[in-house]
């Protein structure tokens, strides 16, 4: 009997761990190079997350300015970008090519973003080291305008 007991507590306390480990190890989005990404390993830093479109023309036209803000500023504020079209990652890896986008693209969403979905575009969003959304900004940016952005929200 007690031998029966301690089998039933291994497999509930087995089947606990399980269910705890994955809740620990799930990505929240997954980036189109395949990389897995929780929204927690980027708490203490700003990030940088664009919604664009490939019929957005100032979306295409902020692209550059965005790669160079990007190759400039990462590590420090990682960056994102995400389709405002739900796309495979079939188109998303040829809009990466055809517009020559340097920055990582979200290619699966598993939890939701900590922003709703933009109403005009581009739409980019400065997320706080807390996690939270500290600006919008909608319309095209520059590198500029964004490292200033950035330098103002982290006075306040």
């Amino acid at each position: 009997m007690l031998r029966k007991f301690l089998y039933l507590v291994l497999i509930v306390a087995g089947l606990l761990a399980g269910v705890f480990g994955y809740s620990v190890t799930r990505a929240d989005f997954t980036t189109d190079d395949g990389a897995s990404h929780q929204w927690r390993e980027y708490e203490g830093q700003w990030v940088v997350v664009n919604y664009f479109a490939e019929w957005c023309a100032p979306c295409l036209r902020e692209i550059p300015e965005l790669n160079d803000f990007y190759q400039k500023n990462t590590p420090e504020v990682p960056m994102f970008a995400i389709s405002f079209d739900d796309v495979s990652e079939e188109k998303l890896a040829q809009l990466k090519r055809e517009f020559a986008i340097k920055f990582p693209l979200i290619a699966q969403l598993e939890q939701p973003l900590p922003m709703t979905r933009p109403n005009s575009l581009p739409a980019t969003f400065i997320i706080g080291p807390d996690g939270t959304v500290k600006k919008q900004l909608l319309g095209e940016q520059s590198a500029a305008s964004l490292r200033r952005a950035i330098d103002i929200l982290k006075t306040l």
